[in-house]
Order: C-alpha cells, then sequence, then structure tokens
C-alpha cells in the first residue's frame, strides 16, 4: 500500500516536471515561432498588425527579395570567414595552452594560469577603448584578422581543454612514453583523438559567439561591405524598416539563423557526448 502511495507520489512529481518543462519549450519557442510566422506574412498585412501569423495571407516575397536584391549574402560571407577563422584558431590555441597547463610542469604555471582564468572576470567593454586605438594605429580595422584576432584571447576555452585534459587517463600517455614517442606525438596522436567531444563543442561555442557578435564589428568594421551579418541586418532595421518591411527584416533573421541550426545538427552527438562524461570513458 505504502509502495503505491509512493509510485503515484512520483508520477505525479513526473507529471508536474514534465509539464514545467514543456511550458518553458513554449516560452523559448514563441519568440522563434513568432518571427518566422512574421517572415511569410505580407509587409501591406503587416503594416496593419502583426498579429494572427498563423493566419492566411502568406507570402514568400520576403525571402525572394533577400536572394534578388539584398547584401546579405556579402555580409553571410563576411561572418563566415571571421566565424571560421576564429573557430579554428581558438581550437588550436586553447587545445595547445590547455594541455600545457594540464600535463607540463614549467616555471610559474600556476601565476599564469590564475592570470588566464582571470581574463574571465574583464569585462569587454573594460578594454573596448585601447583595443581600438592599438588597431587603429595599427591600420587594421576594416579586415578580417581585425575582426578574428581580438576574440583569440578566450580564457574559457582553455580553462575547457585544461579540464578535458585533466580527466584523461595519465596511463595512456605513460604506455605511448614506453614505445619511445615523444610528446608531440603523443599529443596529436594518442591524446587529441580522445579530445574531439570538447573541440566540438568549444568549436560550436566558439563559432556561435563569433556569428552573433555585435559590438566589436561594431567597433571595427565600419565599411558596409565589411559587415559582418549582425551589423548588416542592424544597419538594414535602422535605416530602412520602414521601406523595407517587417516580413523583410524577420525573413533575414530567420535566412540568418539556418547556419546555425545545420551546424547544430551535425554536430548534436559530439556536444551530448561531451556533456555526458567524455575522456573518461
Amino acid at each position: 500500500m505504502v509502495l503505491g502511495r509512493g509510485v503515484k507520489k512520483l508520477d505525479l512529481v513526473d507529471m508536474l516536471l514534465l509539464a514545467a518543462l514543456v511550458g518553458l519549450a513554449i516560452v523559448w519557442v514563441a519568440p522563434i515561432v513568432w518571427v518566422i510566422g512574421l517572415a511569410f506574412k505580407p509587409n501591406d498585412v503587416l503594416m496593419r498588425t502583426t498579429g494572427g501569423i498563423f493566419a492566411p495571407p502568406f507570402t514568400g516575397k520576403n525571402f525572394r527579395d533577400i536572394l534578388a536584391t539584398s547584401a546579405v549574402f556579402g555580409w553571410m560571407l563576411n561572418s563566415f570567414i571571421v566565424a571560421i577563422g576564429q573557430t579554428f584558431l581558438t581550437l588550436a590555441i586553447s587545445t595547445l595552452a590547455g594541455y600545457g597547463f594540464a600535463r607540463t610542469d614549467f616555471p610559474g604555471k600556476r601565476i599564469a594560469f590564475i592570470l588566464v582564468i582571470a581574463g574571465l572576470a574583464v569585462p569587454e567593454q573594460a578594454i573596448i577603448v585601447p583595443l581600438h586605438t592599438m588597431f587603429a594605429e595599427a591600420h587594421l580595422h576594416n579586415t578580417y584578422f581585425g575582426l578574428i584576432a581580438p576574440r583569440l584571447a578566450f580564457p574559457f576555452g582553455v580553462f575547457l581543454m585544461y579540464q578535458y585534459f585533466k580527466g584523461v587517463p595519465r596511463e595512456i600517455e605513460e604506455a605511448a612514453m614506453l614505445d619511445n614517442a615523444s610528446r608531440l606525438k603523443i599529443f596529436f596522436r594518442v591524446v587529441l583523438p580522445l579530445t574531439v567531444p570538447a573541440q566540438a563543442t568549444l568549436g560550436i561555442y566558439t563559432f556561435l559567439h563569433a556569428w552573433n557578435e555585435y559590438f566589436w564589428p561594431l567597433v571595427s568594421a565600419t565599411k558596409p561591405e565589411m559587415y559582418t551579418l549582425t551589423i548588416g541586418l542592424a544597419a538594414t532595421q535602422t535605416n530602412f524598416a520602414q521601406t523595407e518591411g517587417i516580413g523583410f527584416l524577420m525573413a533575414q533573421a530567420v535566412f540568418a539563423g539556418l547556419p546555425i541550426l545545420i551546424l547544430y545538427l551535425f554536430f548534436q552527438r559530439h556536444i551530448v557526448t561531451a556533456v555526458a562524461g567524455g575522456a573518461g570513458k
């Protein structure tokens, strides 16, 4: 009897948790559904009301306008170049630094690691003025390198890889050392393949951050041809929202979000593996 009551109580708790999760999911998805719905509505209808997104009429004109007349492809190309370049360079730097802190001993290691972690506490706005001045004097504004370089100092990436390397059993490296393998060979052929889930997670996080970055490109990219997607869309919304229409702007937002969705679908398995426990298993 007591067991039966416990089962019923457990079922009630599960149902309440499920209801709460469904409610949170609806709250999270609702703005996305609203944006997609507006993207398929005629602009003359949206001039009167933005409600009734599920009621006709619908149109694909907003997306056709993007393909035909918008500069969004140039901005998207810039975002891809910046995001991919920043992702690969951040992975290389963070992986090497994380392995160095986790597996090697050198003078000042503890102090250096503390300084790296302290970088997490420094807000971006605190260094924007000296950063802007330094890049302006080096004539690096309105260049891809100028958009990529400031974000390569990524303390979170170093800390993530450091923690992951700490979870790799030392016995694996010791076995390779018995076969007279060098430290560099052990890193590339033995240890590095075990960190693919962590690298995928860090890579996706870095790509998303670079793709959605707004503050630094707003400072560094002053020429329209060097705008990233976030800056280009913001300029469109500021200057042409009344002439282009809300539906057109929402279509641009949907178009900009598709690469991120595709990226996540491809690397979802690696993210789950990293969260589930990665190298130790």
